[in-house]
């Protein structure tokens, strides 16, 4: 199989060859820092919002030489919607949303351009065109058919709160403006909408929803709050997917299980990343099996900064054991590669991925 036969097959819930690698995201100098273990040949550091044409260039052909590298069965890439450097590392989107730029290189909103009702009325979303996924295009003109092109694109809610400024702005308004918040969420889906539209017109394999719905714990919002003001436009936002023949996938850290049946009723085609602080793989994997696929579970808080690369290739035995056996499973960190991963962790968590990973998974089982 290729890796994108390998990476749909399972999202489609069959067993596939082998079981598929992935990652939601590889953060700028992990790309490079990975990359220094299979050449010299790696660009400067520079953060997504700093970097020229030639910059991204330069950082999508190290990527894609660590995803051949290490065998990956899909690329996921980002939406490139423009932004202002406005200094003082405040950085304006073409929302108009306001983020301060942390350690890591992350935008984190701060202020957005919808605060009540009147904002709402005269609030207009751009228009996305082919520059917003040049780099799923790029990634999608690379790697031919061989791997899966992904698209991380927008969510409604995190959308939504994103137009809000904090996501605490927006969990008030479920309570206090009921009406703002099923507003903003009606502008946040459409353009969740136009994107996906977009994306499947240039050839996008999959697309990832993200945006957090839970903490270790539980989830950010009651189970009520939830099925009233997410639930129906993720539900909008995968029926559109759905019908333009494309698959989609939720991503959300925390503790899911409030609304993991929720996840299933949407119809998302998979779950990722099943954080193991908050959830146990071999459970998800039973209550999902012949409903959407599990994706994710190997310890990036944790395991993959700190452990070794023997405990790195334990945890993958067992994650193999309790999620694969019957297909339906993809293997990815339970979050992303972030600068406190070690390299050599992720390296030996993809390798003992594959070493590990056949089909049929009888030897793991019995063990």
């Amino acid at each position: 199989m290729t890796g994108k036969e390998r990476f749909i097959t399972a999202l489609k819930l069959g067993e596939p060859d082998a079981v598929p690698i992935w990652e939601l995201a590889i953060n700028e100098p992990c790309i490079i820092n990975i990359a220094k273990h299979f050449t010299d040949n790696v660009p400067e550091l520079k953060w997504l919002h700093e970097m020229t044409p030639n910059d991204l260039i330069a950082i999508f052909n190290a990527l894609a030489m660590v995803v051949d590298e290490l065998d990956f069965d899909g690329v996921t890439m980002p939406l490139l919607t423009g932004t202002e450097y406005l200094g003082n590392n405040i950085i304006r989107d073409s929302l108009g949303v306001l983020h301060y730029i942390s350690s890591h290189g992350m935008p984190v909103p701060f202020e957005g351009p919808i605060n009540s009702m009147d904002d709402l009325r005269t609030c207009k979303m751009p228009k996305p065109d082919d520059m917003w996924i040049l780099a799923v295009q790029l990634a999608k003109d690379y790697f031919k058919d061989r791997k899966a092109a992904v698209l991380m694109s927008f969510d409604p809610f995190d959308l939504s709160w994103s137009l809000r400024g904090k996501m605490q702005n927006l969990l008030t308004d479920y309570i206090t403006h009921p009406e703002l918040a099923h507003g903003v969420a009606r502008i946040a889906t459409d353009l969740c909408i136009e994107l996906a539209s977009l994306a499947i017109d240039a050839g996008v394999d999959t697309i990832i929803s993200p945006g957090d719905l839970a903490m270790d714990q539980s989830t950010l919002m009651s189970a009520a709050h939830f099925r009233e003001f997410v639930k129906p436009y993720l539900k909008e936002l995968v029926d559109a997917v759905h019908s333009r023949g494309c698959l989609i996938v939720k991503h959300s850290d925390g503790n899911l299980l409030p609304i993991l049946d929720d996840l299933i009723e949407v119809g998302f085609d998979g779950v990722h990343p099943i954080q193991p602080q908050s959830m146990d793989i071999g459970k998800v994997k039973e209550h999902c099996k012949g409903k959407t696929c599990v994706l994710g579970n190997i310890d990036c808080r944790f395991l993959l900064t700190s452990g070794s690369v023997e405990e790195v290739e334990q945890s993958v035995k067992d994650t193999i054991r309790a999620a694969a056996p019957g297909g339906g499973y993809i293997l990815s960190s339970s979050n992303t590669i972030h600068p406190d991963v070690k390299p050599e962790n992720a390296i030996a968590m993809y390798r003992a991925a594959r070493k590990y990973g056949k089909y049929p998974i009888t030897e793991l089982v019995r063990i």
